[in-house]
């Protein structure tokens, strides 16, 4: 019956997308089947195959190390404070953004040094060869692997003005559908395994090509653009500089995360406020709408309701609210409901998303503003829909 309705479920996301879509007539159903016989392939792999889940485990386990070495960084500064088990207790200001700072320092020294670079060129490479897409957007579509919806359009910034609008809507679903590797550790602070995590980072690429495609089909002219170059080293002057100005935007990002959860929490108290007249809840209407999505992606029972509720509070609301969510209560689940949950939380699809991407991308190229405030709305639906077709394509590999 799971197996069921795990079909059903990419047979409605896939639906839905088409009914989404500018130019239904023009969809290349070749492209489709490709993504989707690569995303079960590549799921088979870290979730089946012993060495596919070794490497998967091993990989998991060096970013948690790396990512322990901030504790050092923030028992310095904040002494007890960074103790989850002292008297003051757990602290999210102090013990996950702090890893949220460290890690965009790191990222901003792989990037200053080429490494980072390197990496997402090879993959994009090997992306684009098998789904057939330019190098362009493929390149973005590889480097939300790493980096988040505003970070990767800066690294192909100056071909942004040559890029087609099915191009330009790549580059907004991966981003919206994508994890940056900054919050990783803000993730895992909640208690989200990084294992889980790096199985949808490992997923993006594909799924936002493909939902892509299906959004808005390639119908113009694609400018060959030839070898993408980088500028590698950007502002900096050395690693040192790399390294406190990462920092510096790792404390806005930070800063920036802190604000949108408290309001995003204070508003939903507010409006729970109200609705508890009525008996309701944000959660429970939530729940509600977005249970659908939880029973096809082979959930059972009580986590049907729970699905629906953290699917709905990061589409509304946030992923960050819907983890903290999930984090108080994942340890309790088995392997295959957490990894589906997980999944299906994993991206920035939300509505203030499409303002970042606008805002963000718009100022790399003012000419292309209008076309990303339009595409903006669908693309945000098309970054729910990766997470979820991750999530659903996960489910039935676990399956077996």
């Amino acid at each position: 019956m799971k197996l069921v309705l795990n079909i059903l479920g990419i047979i409605v996301i896939l639906f839905l997308m088409w009914l989404l879509s500018y130019h239904r007539k023009q969809v290349q159903y070749k492209i489709i089947i490709k993504g989707i016989i690569v995303e079960l392939i590549v799921a088979f792999i870290l979730v089946k195959i012993p060495i596919g889940r070794a490497i998967l485990s091993v990989f998991s386990d060096g970013v948690t190390k790396v990512l322990s070495y901030a504790n050092d960084g923030i028992e310095f500064v904040f002494g007890s404070l960074s103790d989850p088990s002292a008297p003051t207790g757990y602290i999210a200001a102090i013990q996950t953004f702090g890893v949220i700072i460290f890690v965009s320092a790191l990222f901003n020294v792989l990037y200053y040094l080429g490494i980072l670079s390197v990496v997402i060129k090879y993959v994009g490479k090997f992306v684009g060869k098998i789904m057939g897409t330019s190098q362009v957007e493929t390149f973005v579509a590889a480097a939300n692997m790493f980096l988040g919806q505003s970070d990767s359009p800066i690294l192909i910034s100056k071909y942004l003005n040559r890029m087609t609008d099915s191009e330009i809507m790549v580059v907004l679903v991966s981003g919206m559908g994508s994890m940056s590797a900054n919050v990783l550790g803000g993730y895992m602070g909640m208690g989200i395994p990084m294992e889980y995590l790096l199985v949808a980072s490992v997923m993006v690429p594909f799924g936002s090509i493909l939902i892509s495609k299906i959004l808005l089909p390639q119908t113009e002219e694609v400018t060959e653009i030839g070898d993408i170059q980088i500028d590698n080293k950007g502002d900096n002057a050395n690693v040192l500089a790399a390294l406190t100005e990462g920092g510096a935007t790792g404390l806005q990002v930070a800063m920036s995360i802190g604000a949108t959860i408290m309001v995003m929490i204070s508003a939903v108290a507010l409006i729970n406020g109200a609705l508890g007249i009525f008996g309701l809840s944000l959660q429970k209407i939530l729940g509600v709408l977005f249970a659908p999505l939880g029973a096809m992606m082979g959930l059972e029972g009580e986590y049907i309701m729970e699905a629906g509720q953290l699917l709905g509070s990061k589409l509304v609301l946030n992923e960050f609210v819907a983890f903290a969510d999930l984090g108080q209560f994942i340890e309790s689940l088995d392997y295959r409901t957490g990894l589906i949950m997980t999944v299906s939380l994993s991206g920035f699809a939300n509505v203030g998303s499409m303002g970042i991407c606008v805002s963000a991308i718009g100022a790399l190229c003012p000419e292309k503003r209008s076309v990303l405030a339009r595409l903006a709305p669908k693309a945000m639906l098309g970054g729910f829909g990766v997470s979820v077709l991750s999530a659903i394509m996960v489910g039935i590999i676990t399956l077996f």
